[in-house]
């Protein structure tokens, strides 16, 4: 068998599978259970690597046409491409982290946490190279399934209560919203496959462009656009590398890919510059920023905190999809990277610190640094990446974003984002203050169990990751330029 790209394309997600399975077989021996799933990582992430290497070439695989134009279909393109490698790529480091996080609290049901894992991999893979919206909707629902039993890995009834809301939020928004609008698109258009410039445009009215804006919009629960975001914070019941998953590596990421997605090859740029239904939904996108940073400020939970910051930060993408200059689009774009590395660095810090201390509360970790002084370090980089401080990659975002605003006449936006930084401030860098600068209380002396050295080098690898970042936006922009600028278009 030669190797061509659409070989790939099916290796990237078979491989995940294949894992899997690997899993399940060697479960009764944990280094080998684990081995499997670390060698699965490695090799999906190389051949991801040839698949960004060649995305501008756009391979295809056409597998079944259920009905004229309904079909389940993969293409690359440029922005899957990129999708496709931050989830591959930090699935390495989640499982690095999830190996030293599980063995540290001694977690129970570890090959099923292994096994989902693997599926929920294969499933995003799945929405980075799907070639249609149809194909798309398939993973996403794989994608929901998938996590369900990794957001209630515990079992007891605070982590069934919260995987039931995580479960019927992401459902019934997908399927009473999302699934109807694509079934919307088909029957107007006669497709549901991606296209450059969009396909809409010449089909339908701007009345029914916007209607059907607001089904993608909300339909999207994984986006987490206010109000359909609870079932985020409701999942943080989940083992803190369930909680990476979900707001870096696959599920979150995959929501706003998706928005993204839908913003430039279903509606089309130009088109999404007219549209009211843009404007309005721009105006929510805000709201949700400033309205999830105040609610993180109140919880002293540092999961909960961190929860609504992503709830927060996913909107800067919805933001720069609404907005649609190629410059906020660049911005939105960007962001999955971004705040993909930041966040999972928060994420691990948090377990980490869990594992060393079984603390959670951000009020409980005045002077902790002096005994976690990485870790700390990790959680401050990670931190003053989401506030948008070089040369951390953050920063970008947050410029790109200001000038897409600028650039579709929308200042009073730039205002928004400047008050979303100095939220930043507020609820993040206190955490990094009280564990540097705030002594342990005198009469409970912390005496810390140092967390297993896995659990404390993936957030040192990933913080690493933001600097690169910051200093590797030329290369990124090159390659996704193509997307929102005319070269892609017909």
């Amino acid at each position: 068998m030669s190797w061509t790209p659409e070989l790939a394309l099916a290796l990237a997600l078979i491989i995940p599978l294949i894992g899997g399975a690997g899993v399940l077989v060697l479960g009764r021996f944990p280094n080998l259970r684990e081995a499997a799933t670390l060698v699965s990582a490695v090799v999906l992430a190389i051949v991801v690597a040839y698949l960004v290497e060649i995305a501008h070439d756009q391979p295809s695989i056409d597998l079944i046409e259920f009905a004229p134009g309904l079909s389940l279909s993969f293409k690359l393109e440029p922005l899957g491409a990129v999708f496709a490698m931050v989830a591959s790529g930090l699935w390495i480091v989640n499982s690095l982290f999830s190996i030293g996080y599980m063995r540290g609290n001694k977690e129970s049901n570890q090959t099923r946490f292994y096994f989902c894992f693997t599926i929920a991999i294969a499933s995003a893979m799945g929405i980075a190279l799907a070639g249609n919206l149809l194909t798309l909707f398939f993973f996403y629902e794989a994608l929901t399934l998938s996590t369900y039993p990794l957001v209630a890995h515990k079992g007891d009834a605070k982590a069934r209560k919260g995987a039931t809301i995580y479960l019927g939020i992401l459902l019934s928004t997908s399927i009473g919203l999302l699934l109807p609008a694509i079934f919307a698109v088909w029957y107007l258009t006669g497709t549901t496959d991606f296209t450059a410039g969009g396909i809409l445009a010449d089909a339908v009215s701007v009345t029914t462009a916007g209607i059907l804006l607001f089904l993608f919009a909300f339909g999207i629960g994984k986006a987490a656009l206010m109000p359909v975001h609870p079932w985020l914070p409701n999942a943080m019941v989940a083992p803190t590398p369930v909680s990476a998953l979900l707001h870096a590596v696959a599920v979150v990421k995959a929501g706003v890919f998706t928005m993204l997605k839908v913003s430039v090859y279903t509606f089309g740029p130009e088109f999404m510059r007219v549209l009211p239904a843009a404007d309005v939904l721009a105006w929510i996108a805000g709201i949700s920023i400033v309205v999830a940073s105040i609610i993180a400020m109140t919880k002293d939970n540092l999961k909960a905190r961190l929860a609504y910051s992503t709830v927060s930060q996913l909107s800067y993408i919805t933001l720069g999809a609404m907005l649609a200059t190629p410059i906020a689009l660049m911005g939105a774009a960007i962001q999955i990277v971004m705040h993909a590395f930041g966040k999972i660095t928060l994420f691990m810090t948090a377990g980490a610190i869990y594992t060393g201390t079984k603390k959670s509360e951000i009020s409980s970790l005045d002077g902790l640094a002096r005994f976690m002084p990485l870790t700390f370090i990790a959680f401050t980089i990670g931190a003053l990446s989401i506030v948008g401080v070089p040369p951390f990659g953050g920063v970008w975002v947050k410029l790109f974003l200001m000038d897409g605003a600028a650039e579709a006449g929308q200042p009073w936006l730039i205002a928004l984002l400047i008050a979303s930084t100095l939220l930043n401030i507020g609820y993040l860098l206190p955490v990094a203050f009280r564990a540097f600068f705030k002594p342990a209380p005198e009469t409970s002396p912390m005496k810390p169990g140092l967390p297993p050295a896995l659990a404390v080098a993936a957030p040192v690898i990933t913080a690493c990751g933001v600097i690169v970042l910051f200093f590797a936006i030329g290369p990124l922009v090159d390659y996704l330029e193509p997307v929102f600028t005319t070269e892609m278009l017909p």
